[in-house]
């Protein structure tokens, strides 16, 4: 997906509140702003947005000197999400199907995104997700792939989803391998954060080797590239994910809210819409 002109306002939106979450100096969290507006003549709209977000973060470290400044909210979603846990787990097990609850929990967890949100209702998501109708739905597809397949390859979002991930992961009953950010950017998923969350007592944890927010191929690791190149069933949960592999010649199942409109217009939806989506996958 390529980068809009109404992405801009984003990208000031978004460094702002990341300089404001790195640092209380009024003078670096300017500096930030200042730069953001120096870079941008330089960015092509050909680009991803992953793609620009990674060079925005890389840019509020070196000025603040913070490398995960939302290293605190994302242990505080994680164990806020840590405690629903218990009482997801009994839905799950009084639904008619389980697997199909389990991904309206997954996509559900996908609120908690400070890319997008600086302020979020878990628990309110959780109700109207799982009541929700799909805007595109390809749980026939999902069903068959996850049936025919030894192995899930699932490439992880954010910090706190990780536990919706987690749920989700223990229905589909087959060996999973969890993929995370090797760097802290906005609230993605590191391999500490999936840890907290418990995903390391159902899946292999592995990292992609990008510090984007999001999956762009070109600047993760040789090892996850052939990871990905033999994975025959994939699971990319979130937008920044969605964004960096929408366009590339691979089978992939994307989960995500549709949270920004700029994405729902891409995928023909509408902005709060959720989705189940294949992409390559057949009919």
């Amino acid at each position: 997906m390529k980068t809009y002109l109404d992405c801009i306002p984003c990208f000031f939106d978004q460094a702002l509140r990341a300089g404001r979450a790195a640092t209380d100096d009024r003078q670096l969290q300017k500096r930030v702003l200042d730069e953001l507006g120096a870079m941008l003549s330089d960015i092509s709209l050909d680009s991803t947005p992953p793609e620009t977000g990674r060079l925005i973060y890389r840019m509020i470290r070196e000025i603040t000197g913070n490398a995960d400044p939302f290293r605190k909210l994302k242990r505080d979603c994680t164990q806020q999400a840590l405690a629903l846990y218990p009482s997801l787990k009994r839905t799950i097990e009084d639904s008619n199907d389980k697997l199909l609850t389990a991904i309206r929990i997954a996509i559900a967890g996908n609120v908690i995104d400070f890319g997008v949100n600086s302020s979020f209702d878990i628990e309110a998501t959780l109700k109207e997700v799982l009541k929700k109708d799909f805007a595109i739905f390809d749980y026939s597809a999902f069903r068959r792939y996850l049936k025919a397949s030894e192995h899930v390859l699932y490439i992880g979002d954010n910090a706190g989803e990780t536990v919706f991930d987690r749920i989700l992961i223990e229905q589909m009953n087959k060996p999973v391998t969890f993929v995370v950010r090797e760097t802290p950017v906005i609230n993605d998923a590191t391999a500490e954060d999936a840890v907290q969350a418990g995903i390391d007592k159902v899946a292999t944890i592995v990292s992609s080797g990008t510090d984007a927010p999001g999956t762009i191929l070109n600047t993760c690791s040789r090892e996850f590239r052939q990871m990905l190149a033999g994975s025959e069933f994939v699971i990319a949960k979130g937008q920044g994910n969605y964004e960096g592999l929408s366009n590339e010649n691979h089978a992939v199942f994307f989960l995500l809210m549709a949270k920004c409109r700029l994405i729902a217009q891409d995928l023909g939806v509408k902005k709060g819409d959720i989705i189940l989506k294949g992409m390559g996958v057949g009919s």
